[in-house]
């Protein structure tokens, strides 16, 4: 068990308790994150129900086929930081850092199809604030559905890019030998976060890529 391992802050009376008060704060936060997206889910339902010939007008402007390559891409990342973890647990070191430079890796090809869409929105101007060139009884309608779908996705992004940055920060700790298979509480949040990266997209994609497409 490595120094790091069995270092116990003073404001704690053993490892345990340590790891009990880390898991429970990450779980705070993921609340705290849920609510904050629950609140655009919820103004996205309201508008939804107010106008859904605009929305599912708006819907038809995404890019269906890479918004579901981007929900493959999380959901095999999330299966990778799964097994990342486990590796851990079982003391594979070597193998657990590749996984983690992998979720990593899915994470920034899921920022680049992206920005592929953003690109294509700007050229079909349908970005309220800097490019929006739709016209019609629907117009204003749709606008409100193209803003609530950038604030959405603009947010995730940055969760992302955030949990690309936590994953490799990880992947360099698993290889430097800071966790072992008994003390892993950082890298179990870390994956604890990056799994509610991708839950939120599964909300998403649906919300979004799908609606008046049937």
């Amino acid at each position: 068990m490595t120094a790091e391992s069995t270092r116990v802050a003073e404001q704690f009376d053993d490892a345990a308790q340590q790891r009990e008060a880390a898991t429970l704060g990450m779980w705070a936060f993921l609340a705290t994150e849920i609510l904050f997206f629950g609140v655009l889910f919820a103004a996205y339902t309201v508008c939804r129900l107010l106008w859904p010939d605009a929305f599912a007008s708006g819907s038809r402007h995404t890019d269906l086929l890479l918004g579901t390559v981007e929900t493959a891409v999380l959901l095999t990342s999330s299966f990778t930081v799964a097994l990342a973890l486990r590796g851990v647990q079982l003391g594979g070191r070597g193998v657990a850092a590749w996984l983690l430079i992998t979720t990593a890796t899915l994470g920034v090809v899921f920022l680049a199809i992206h920005g592929v869409e953003y690109h294509a929105d700007y050229e079909a101007a349908v970005i309220p604030g800097l490019r929006y060139e739709e016209v019609g009884r629907l117009a204003p309608a749709k606008q409100l559905f193209f803003i609530l779908y950038y604030v959405t996705t603009l947010f995730h992004g940055l969760h992302v890019t955030i949990g690309v940055v936590l994953l490799l920060v990880m992947a360099w700790r698993v290889r430097a030998g800071a966790f072992s298979p008994d003390d892993h509480s950082a890298l179990e949040n870390t994956a604890l976060y990056w799994h509610l990266v991708d839950i939120v997209w599964i909300f998403v994609f649906p919300l979004y890529y799908l609606v008046g497409r049937a």
